[in-house]
């Protein structure tokens, strides 16, 4: 991966407190941060996010910096949506994580979510008309939400609509997730 200064650029992580995909979180978070981007996390609660390796075993914890309901999404560049069945499945249920996806979409901020992520896309009613990959169990999902195309692809970068949307299948596509994530904060 290349070291895209991002230096000033502001990152918006929303997950639930449990169940999140540890290197999904931890991977981009230590990663944009190491490239000068701060990086809010949102949860439920301000209690740690505890993590998961594999949907099943204990991972790290990651602080958290303010609630979902709390959080306000204007002042962000880039809103990252990580996996983790648990995590996802909770998440897209959250009515404060629809909102700040929609606020991101409605101002054409981009998106990158990964694995389980996209179910929060979905409850959202952003994918319409869009082109993205996920965890291969969610396709069925994505489409039946509209979206133009689902593909099998280690990382998508959808910029229909005048929206940026990047989406990967599983942690071990995070090295093209990160590439494109730097790339579209480099250029927003």
């Amino acid at each position: 991966m290349a070291d895209t200064d991002l230096t000033g650029r502001t990152v918006l992580a929303i997950v639930t407190n449990y169940g999140v995909e540890q290197d999904e979180l931890v991977v981009p978070l230590e990663h944009l941060r190491e490239r000068g981007a701060v990086v809010t996390v949102a949860a439920q609660t301000t209690d740690d996010v505890a993590t998961l390796v594999g949907d099943k075993d204990p991972g790290r914890t990651v602080p958290v910096d303010v609630t979902l309901d709390d959080v306000d999404p204007a002042g962000f560049d880039l809103l990252l949506v990580p996996g983790g069945t648990l995590n996802a499945d909770s998440l897209r249920l959250e009515d404060a994580a629809s909102r700040i996806v929609r606020s991101f979409t409605e101002s054409q901020r981009p998106i990158a979510a990964i694995c389980h992520g996209p179910w929060a896309l979905v409850e959202a009613g952003v994918v319409e008309g869009k082109t993205l990959t996920s965890y291969p169990s969610l396709q069925t999902d994505i489409r039946n939400a509209g979206a133009e195309e689902w593909r099998d692809e280690s990382v998508v970068v959808c910029t229909a609509q005048d929206r940026t949307l990047i989406t990967s299948r599983t942690p071990k596509d995070l090295d093209d997730f990160l590439d494109a994530v730097d790339e579209a904060l480099a250029v927003h």
